[in-house]
């Protein structure tokens, strides 16, 4: 069972849904079912505007909907309730988000990872910038969003849907909107951490959105741009993976058995992103037989930061420099972790570590339906298309002549700062030259992703009778394309040997002095580069070849559904059953090393792949109770695809000639997905359209989990044969390798269950008693529990070698809102809060890595006034600040008295203002 913590959210949730349950039952009592039908529809009839225009438009499509779903309305054109979609969607009941840059960036779906649930913009799948298939969603504005859906049990004509949920965003309905209008809009930003180097903690926002109908409302089109320069400050302290064990002698004066990092660095990031979107809807509806709607929409975005960083390497690798390596006043605590101590003759670095990103997505979609006899027809076609280019830069200096060792002061902190004090001082940029460090010159990577997908749809509904409204069929196919390359290569010195950075390369020095250095001198990376070295990437070595892939998908779904609107002894029943069947045709292309071929045979081409056929059966089933409630039942067989970056055919391929056995490590295109039977039960009591409380319960029984696992049958027959081609001569006689051995890989493995329960309250104080009139809570508090662990063998150094739980699971996840809003003035304050979990991130070598996450509390607030009448009739005035209490990101190997990272992106406070003509 669940191990549902008492505290006050969850507390307060449990008792609102019981004690509005029991009002609700008592009050009509008193006055009849003819009372509370009249008093439903009268609220539904108020006007409302703001914060509480969108709670009920977001309660409405949860009532309406037929099966189990969280959603977001805007509150006016453009007006998503947070400065950005992900954090709109993360305070859904269920959801939870991992910040990244400061930013929430990527959406956890009822206890699991962005790998299980799937993002549709206006119902077609969207790719991705990424090496998967999640999407970052601080690449959609918020401003461009009308509103969001999250199908938490699916139908068998939702196309495109996910394990965990299915998140679907939609842009305007131009034909939809009363009206023609204009919102524009600007916002003025400023990050708490100040300026630093070349980079000022000023921001700005600038959205503007047209919305009009023509020739008798048969014509409307929806026009929205949104242009958004934010600033990127932060302070990070981090500590090298693993935490390990160490040895006698290891590490001169400390004791074997501690827990011991080989390294830390202090850094302070700067610099900005911008992103600018694009959307455009065009609809045509000449009569009520046909629609038809073009969406377009665009948003490419750039973010150039540098981290200003001082490191020092505590494993005894100075360069080999005598003396060597000595800790004094050694401390460590009760778990046999090192706390402190001071580390003699390390010889530091300061580090420039420049990454630059660009962006680009390109959707189109065409959608119509019409009308053939009584069927209802829908056929639409779809594309979408993302890049992604990056260019990462590293400088190393050192103080010079060589060597100069020091002496740090080191004071482990695991819940704020640690503490890095040097004996001398690294402030000055003409005492530290670019070199041949301890970690080199430098290093250089160009990544790049390509990801497109075309789609298209063919559906109809025929009439039904009896217990059926309707009978949906459908076809739906989808081709998609990823492909990725990363060039990399070692950034040499120039023949002027080493160098001291010029002046008029010199930004303003940033300050350390929260992790105890004080100031460093920070520069401009690339020109450094440019002026002082030579950087050129190659994709042809060794250990290059398996990092460029491409993956191909063909999914060809059939659909055939029952759609639900009857009675069953008296009670009203809507909802759906049916089923969905998914033909995968998937593959990929890439290459091996083998460095016993001749010079110029050995990279050689890899192409693997599989088909399968999935058959989904779903039930959705919605009954209509006395007093408004709800009851909600819902059965379903569920898949999500594997990772694309897991479905690469690259392998790192050798022969252990000693055993004549065969070995390596890479991707697997031939890996089944995930699939998990679900079972969802949900109990809902709405008031009108003004409030409702909920509790659902979840059960997903996991048949198989894909995890990095090590197989000693993997059939390397092709790999094996190429090798003997060039080297059976050089083997004993007769010997012969064999064919299988062992592989390290993605493979699919055990499963198991996760369930969760959700309790949700969206009520405005009114309801209690007019004096409250304008004040509300949106509150949601969810609970988890899953019985799978998996190994994850490329994240050991931070995760360990033990099984862990799952990916982005927090076991406990609250969201809560409180608001005033009243004759144009609201206010309002936000809290989103989750435990512990295990976060991913992208590592040195761009791969992805796993890392235990400390639970986050993040605070955000708003202020804001509409003129309603006079000169400034239209304008809304608002002042925000997001992060108010300034949280930071921690993250930890195993315990958190052994920090991996400890990251501060300040507050940010805004000010905007929108005018509506």
């Amino acid at each position: 069972m669940l191990n549902l913590q008492r505290n006050l959210l969850s507390v307060a949730l449990a008792s609102a849904i019981t004690l509005t349950a029991t009002g609700v039952h008592a009050q009509t009592a008193n006055s009849g079912d003819t009372n509370t039908q009249s008093d439903a529809t009268e609220l539904d009839t108020v006007v409302v505007t703001g914060i509480r225009a969108g709670i009920e438009g977001a309660i409405s499509k949860k009532r309406d909907s037929t099966s189990i779903v969280e959603a977001i309305s805007a509150e006016d054109i453009g007006k998503l309730p947070d400065v950005s979609i992900a954090e709109s969607i993360a305070r859904l009941p269920g959801l939870a988000a991992q910040r990244v840059a400061g930013r929430a960036q990527v959406i956890s779906v009822r206890g699991l990872s962005p790998d299980f649930s799937t993002t549709l913009l206006n119902g077609r799948e969207m790719v991705s910038t990424g090496d998967n298939r999640s999407v970052e969603f601080d690449q959609y504005p918020s401003e461009l969003v009308n509103g969001v859906t999250v199908y938490k049990t699916p139908d068998a004509s939702l196309v495109g849907q996910g394990l965990s949920g299915t998140i679907d965003m939609q842009t305007i309905r131009p034909l939809a909107y009363d009206g023609s209008a204009v919102m524009v809009g600007g916002r003025y930003s400023r990050n708490s951490l100040d300026s630093a180097a070349n980079s000022d903690a000023d921001g700005h926002r600038l959205n503007a959105t047209y919305i009009g109908k023509f020739a008798d409302d048969t014509f409307g089109i929806a026009i929205g741009y949104s242009h958004i320069n934010g600033a990127i400050q932060e302070n990070q302290v981090g500590w090298y993976e693993p935490w390990e064990a160490v040895g006698d002698g290891w590490r001169p004066g400390v004791d074997a058995g501690t827990y011991y990092s080989n390294g830390v660095k202090a850094l302070r990031r700067t610099g900005y992103a911008e992103r600018d979107g694009l959307m455009a809807t065009l609809q045509f509806r000449p009569s009520n037989a046909w629609t038809s709607t073009l969406d377009l929409f665009y948003t490419k975005a750039e973010q150039e930061d540098t981290a200003n960083q001082f490191e020092v390497n505590l494993s005894g690798w100075n360069g080999d420099y005598s003396p060597g390596l000595l800790l004094t006043d050694v401390t460590t605590n009760g778990n046999g972790t090192f706390t402190g101590g001071t580390a003699n003759n390390v010889y530091p670095l300061v580090r420039g570590m420049y990454n630059k990103r660009e962006d680009e997505i390109n959707a189109f979609g065409w959608l119509n339906e019409f009308n053939i006899g009584q069927v209802a027809m829908v056929a639409d076609v779809g594309y979408s298309k993302a890049n992604r280019d990056e260019l990462n830069l590293e400088n190393n200096t050192q103080l010079y002549p060589m060597p100069q060792l020091d002496s740090v002061d080191l004071t482990v902190s695991s819940g704020g700062f640690s503490q890095l004090v040097p004996g001398r001082d690294y402030s000055n940029p003409a005492q530290l030259f670019l070199n041949n460090t301890i970690y080199g010159s430098g290093y250089g990577k160009v990544p790049s992703v390509e990801d497109e997908l075309k789609t298209f749809k063919l559906a109809g509904t025929i009439p039904a009778g009896g217990w059926f409204s309707g009978i949906d069929v459908g076809l739906n196919y989808a081709d998609r394309k990823k492909d990725k390359t990363q060039p990399e290569g070692n950034i040499n010195l120039g023949a002027q040997g080493p160098i001291a950075i010029a002046q008029d390369l010199q930004y303003s020095p940033v300050n350390l002095g929260f992790a105890g250095i004080g100031y460093i001198p920070a520069w401009n990376v690339p020109a450094a580069v440019e002026r002082y070295m030579s950087f050129v990437p190659v994709d042809d070595l060794n250990y290059l070849i398996p990092k460029a892939w491409t993956v191909n998908e063909e999914i060809t779904t059939g659909f055939a559904q029952a759609d639900i609107d009857t009675e069953w002894g008296g009670v009203p029943v809507t909802g759906n059953i049916g089923v969905q069947i998914q033909h995968v045709d998937q593959s990929s292309s890439s290459n091996y090393w083998d460095g016993s071929q001749p010079v110029g045979s050995q990279v050689i081409p890899i192409e693997k792949g599989k088909t399968y056929t999935d058959v989904l059966p779903s039930m959705n089933l919605a009954f209509s109770l006395a007093h408004e409630q709800m009851l909600r039942v819902a059965l379903a067989r569920q898949t999500a695809r594997p990772r694309v970056d897991q479905l690469r055919s690259s392998m790192e391929f050798g022969v252990d000639v000693a055993n004549l056995k065969p070995g390596a490590s890479g991707g697997n295109p031939e890996l089944d997905p995930w699939r998990a039977n679900a079972f969802d039960i949900s109990y809902e009591k709405y008031f009108g359209t003004k409030a409702y409380v909920a509790a659902a319960y979840f059960y997903k029984d996991l048949r198989s989990y894909i995890y990095t696992q090590t197989r000693d049958d993997y059939d390397f027959t092709d790999q094996v044969a190429a090798w003997m081609e060039v080297n059976a001569d050089t083997l004993p006689p007769g010997a012969v390798v064999q064919n299988t051995g062992n592989y390290t890989a993605p493979f699919n493995g055990q499963g198991g269950s996760l369930q969760g329960l959700e309790l949700t309250a969206s009520i405005p104080f009114e309801l209690f008693s007019e004096v409250l009139t304008g004040f509300g809570v949106v509150a949601s508090a969810s609970f988890f529990d899953s019985n799978i662990e998996i190994l994850d063998p490329e994240s050991a150094s931070s995760v360990g070698s033990d099984p862990i739980t799952l990916p982005g699971l927090s076991d406990r996840v609250y969201n809560w809102t409180v608001y005033y809003e009243r004759n144009g003035f609201e206010a309002r304050i936000n809290q989103r809060r989750r435990s512990d979990f295990i976060g991913e991130i992208g590592n040195f070598n761009g791969n992805r890595s796993l890392r235990y996450v400390v639970g986050e509390n993040i605070t955000d607030a708003q202020v804001s006034y509409s003129f309603g009448s006079g000169s400034l009739a239209g304008m809304t005035l608002l002042l925000q600040a997001s992060n108010l209490t300034n949280e930071a990101y921690q993250t930890y190997a195993g315990s958190k008295d052994r920090p991996l990272e400890y990251i501060e992106w300040g507050r940010t406070i805004t000010f905007g203002v929108n005018y509506r003509f």
